[in-house]
């Protein structure tokens, strides 16, 4: 316990936390903070201290898995965000070189895991997104969007910020009826669905996982529109274009970094000569570093978040001119808190769907994803590409007249499971 002590100690000033040992040994750590109600943790055996203070991102999360560390007064989601607010990315000063040789080794293996070649690729979307359908429903909003929501209001519901999010996107696209549009990384078809209904367009929505594929298809037979909108089991590099618009929502993210190269030079042979590619994606704010071991075991195999500058030069090497680049700094913290709320609301669903450690996995993961768009250095962008400069209006303010005009179209569902437990 004493290196776990020593590193805790060290960490926690603010808020309360008291861990109880195996041995029954109680330890305290910081001090009363407003709006922080105090937090206690219970290890339940020898080695969890030890596992915790050697890796505490994979040694925490897999001791929450497993039953070694309880979370008695608070809960997980509590804790993580307690340990990431004593450290946030702006205090943390300039980066400076330590550690080398464990940087490299660190460095070295993440690169190893992001090479996702084509059946790699689809083993890692399988691992991520052929889960249980039922999983989705219960924590997800109507529409199955599994990325950051835009919230133009904190108070918003999911619902409400999932369907602004997806008028926000297409407001970039300068799309005209009749338009081809390639939807990269398409999900189970929300956005693809999306821009057909509003813009009269014909899109091919491709990914690598087959059960979403299905379900996607299935909601464009639904829908009536199934000669338009179309979605098709397919890597990305398999696809033959032109195509007038290219969208990628949280699909960067899962391509590796050796594979940048190949993506964008695939998307500039893909686009129109007047296209316009609009990505979302998850980014960091600090220069390029590596996803950490504990994501790339459970959650995302092959992952990685990337700095702003590693898809930019990219981008310039390909001739796609970046023509505007915007940061969403909270959206994604708000996102993944109401995620995993209704997580926690499904309980009891979700362990009878898995089991109890699956569920504890699902709240590290969520939990320990909204502290890092919180506190740290997570972000999410979205960047226009253009390959012709006159492709789009001299001026933004087409965005905003399109995007206020959008919303003012369609109404955000209510969430079902919400509705039935009020």
């Amino acid at each position: 316990m004493w290196l776990l002590d020593k590193m805790l100690r060290r960490l926690v000033k603010r808020g309360e936390l008291t861990v109880t040992d195996h041995d029954g040994k109680e330890y305290r750590y910081g001090a009363a903070e407003p709006g922080w109600e105090p937090i206690k943790v219970r290890l339940t055996d020898r080695g969890a201290a030890l596992a915790i203070a050697s890796d505490p991102r994979v040694g925490a999360g897999e001791a929450y898995m497993d039953g070694r560390l309880v979370v008695e007064q608070g809960d997980i989601r509590d804790l993580i965000l307690l340990a990431r607010y004593n450290a946030p990315w702006e205090s943390q000063g300039v980066l400076k070189p330590k550690g080398l040789l464990r940087q490299a080794a660190r460095a070295l293996a993440g690169k190893v895991d992001q090479i996702n070649w084509k059946t790699r690729s689809r083993r890692n979307a399988e691992h991520t997104y052929n889960l249980t359908r039922r999983l989705y429903e219960l924590f997800l909003d109507e529409d199955r969007q599994y990325t950051c929501a835009y919230y133009r209001d904190t108070g918003d519901s999911l619902e409400q910020a999932q369907l602004d999010k997806k008028a926000h996107i297409a407001a970039k696209l300068n799309l005209k009826p009749g338009m081809r549009v390639l939807d990269i990384g398409c999900g189970w078809g929300g956005l693809a669905l999306y821009l057909h209904r509003h813009y009269d367009v014909d899109v091919v929505g491709v990914a690598l996982a087959p059960d979403q594929i299905a379900f996607a298809n299935e909601r464009a037979a639904e829908a009536g529109v199934a000669d338009r909108v179309k979605f098709e089991l397919m890597d990305y590099r398999d696809v033959v274009g032109p195509f007038d618009r290219i969208t990628n929502v949280g699909l960067i993210e899962h391509l590796g970094t050796p594979h940048y190269p190949g993506f964008f030079a695939k998307c500039h042979d893909l686009l129109a000569p007047d296209g316009v590619m609009l990505s979302h994606c998850c980014g960091r704010v600090s220069p390029p570093g590596t996803t950490d071991k504990w994501t790339r075991k459970y959650i995302f195999p092959g992952g990685y978040i990337p700095a702003l500058s590693e898809i930019v030069k990219e981008a310039e090497r390909n001739k796609l001119i970046v023509a505007d680049v915007e940061t969403l700094r909270y959206h994604y913290a708000h996102t993944l808190k109401e995620w995993y709320f209704r997580t926690l609301a499904a309980e009891q669903e979700i362990v009878e769907l898995y089991d109890r450690r699956f569920f504890r996995m699902w709240q590290f993961y969520l939990a320990g994803a909204e502290a890092a768009f919180t506190y740290g250095g997570m972000v999410n962008f979205q960047v226009q590409y253009l390959r012709r400069r006159d492709a789009i209006p001299i001026t933004r303010d087409f965005m905003f007249v399109e995007e206020e005009r959008l919303r003012g179209l369609e109404q955000a569902p209510e969430w079902h499971i919400r509705a039935a437990a009020e």
